[in-house]
C-alpha cells in the first residue's frame, strides 16, 4: 500500500519511513503540511501519517481541512489518518478523533505497534476483518509478509508482496497498471518505464501462472478460484 509520512523531525520521518518500507509499503515522506497538500493533491495515498506539530500548520488543521473536503485530495475524504503526536493527553486524543482522524497514536512509540495500528487501519479500508487474506489457494499473512500457495510459501520480492496483497483485496476485480503504480509504488517510480508489467510477470511465474490473468486494455485480475 502507498502511504504519505508527515512528520518534521528528518530522524524520525526517515526511522518511520524505512520501517513501513521494510514492512512491505511504499511510502513518501512530507515535512510540513504545504508539501503534504501538494502530495495528496496528486497522488492517490491509502494511509496518512499525520504529526501534529508542524512548522507551518496544526496537525488537527491538516486533518480538519481534508475532512471538510476544503483542500482537494486525490481520493477524496475518507483518506485513513493515523495522528502520531507527543501530545497525548485525553483532550488532545478526543480532539484529534474528533477532528476526523481514525486513530492516534503517542509519541515514543514502538514500530511493531506503529506497523500493527497500519495494519489495521488498511484493513478497515478495503473492508477485512483479519491480518491474514485468503483467495482460491492463496494465503497471504500480512503481519509476517509470507505467502502460501496450497500450504507451500512462496517467496516474494517486497514489490511483488505489494502487488499481491494489493490485488488479493479486490480478487476478481480488474485493476489497472496505473492504479497498481499509484498504490504499490512511491513517488520516485517512473510511469513510463515497464515496471508493473515485469513485476506482475515475475509474481505469475512464482504463483504457477494460473493465478493472475491479463484483461487486455484495461488491466489485471486476481482469479478467485483455480
Amino acid at each position: 500500500m502507498r502511504l504519505l509520512v508527515v512528520e518534521d523531525e528528518e530522524d524520525l520521518a526517515e526511522a518511520i519511513r524505512l520501517g513501513l518500507v521494510r514492512a512491505g509499503h511504499a511510502v513518501d515522506v512530507a515535512g510540513d503540511a504545504a508539501q503534504a497538500y501538494d502530495r495528496l493533491g496528486v497522488n492517490a495515498y491509502d494511509l496518512m501519517l499525520l504529526d501534529i506539530n508542524l512548522p507551518d500548520a496544526d496537525g488537527f488543521e491538516v486533518c480538519r481541512a481534508i475532512r471538510r473536503a476544503e483542500m482537494p485530495v486525490v481520493g477524496g475524504t475518507d483518506l485513513r489518518i493515523l495522528m502520531l503526536t507527543a501530545r497525548g493527553s485525553l483532550h488532545d486524543r478526543v480532539r484529534g478523533l474528533d477532528e476526523g482522524a481514525d486513530d492516534y497514536l503517542v509519541k515514543p512509540f514502538a514500530l511493531a505497534e506503529l506497523l500493527a495500528r497500519v495494519r489495521a487501519l488498511l484493513r478497515r479500508d478495503t473492508g477485512g476483518g483479519t491480518a491474514v487474506l485468503e483467495v482460491g489457494e492463496l494465503r497471504l499473512d500480512v503481519a509476517r509478509h509470507e505467502v502460501h500457495r496450497n500450504g507451500d510459501e512462496v517467496r516474494l520480492t517486497p514489490k511483488e508482496f505489494g502487488v499481491l496483497e494489493y490485488l488479493m483485496t479486490r480478487p476478481g476485480h480488474v485493476v489497472s497498471a496505473e492504479e497498481l503504480l499509484e498504490h504499490v509504488w512511491d513517488e520516485n517510480a517512473d510511469p513510463f518505464t515497464q515496471t508493473v508489467r515485469v513485476t506482475v510477470g515475475t509474481l505469475r511465474r512464482k504463483l504457477g501462472g494460473e493465478a493472475i490473468e491479463t484483461v487486455v486494455g484495461r488491466g489485471y485480475r486476481l482469479k478467485e478460484a483455480p
